[in-house]
This record gives C-alpha cells, structure tokens and sequence, in this order.
C-alpha cells in the first residue's frame, strides 16, 4: 500500500484540527471571548471588503459595456461593411434582412 500526497495532506489537516482543538479547550473563558470577538470582527471586515468589491465590479463592468462598445465602434467602425462583403462575397449591403427561403 503505497502512501499519497492526499493521505499525508489528510493527516496534517487532522493534527493541525486536534491542535487546535487542544489549544481551545485549554484556553481560559476571557481568551475564548476575545478570540470569538476577533473573530467576528474580522469576518465582518471581510463581508465589507466583499460587498464594496461586488460594487466596484458592477461599476466597472456597466463601464465597460459602455466604453467597450464605443472603442470597438471607434476602432472598428466599418466592422458591419466589412463583414458583409466577406460573407457576401461583395454584394451591397442592404438595410432590409432578406426574405427567408420556403
């Protein structure tokens, strides 16, 4: 029987549990009640920073979608042209779409 990354990964993460675990059980009721406030603290902390991103990122990509449009329409401003006669093989562009075949 051959031992795996994953058996040696199983075994540290269970020493590093039992650790803990030992280091809560001996520690005294003010020190549980400042870790618990620490704790609490930071995760409110963390559930700030995630909120405030998932601003920026709602910002940033309706941005996006407008500046985007107008770079490309900047940049490639011939695009529909362009892509009519490669795939019309130089027919004129028309404004009405084409009736479908029955």
């Amino acid at each position: 029987m051959s031992v795996e990354s994953k058996h040696i990964a199983t075994f540290l993460l269970g020493a590093a549990a039992a650790f803990a675990a030992h280091k809560y059980m001996t520690m005294t009721p003010e020190e549980k009640e400042k870790l618990a406030q620490n704790l609490k603290d930071k995760a409110h902390q963390f559930k700030s920073e995630a909120e405030n991103a998932a601003d920026k990122a709602k910002d940033y990509f309706a941005e996006l979608k407008t500046k985007g449009s107008e770079a490309f329409k900047e940049h490639f401003g011939d695009v529909e042209g362009m892509f009519h006669n490669l795939f019309n093989k130089g027919e004129k562009p028309s404004d009405t779409p084409e009736a479908p075949i029955a």
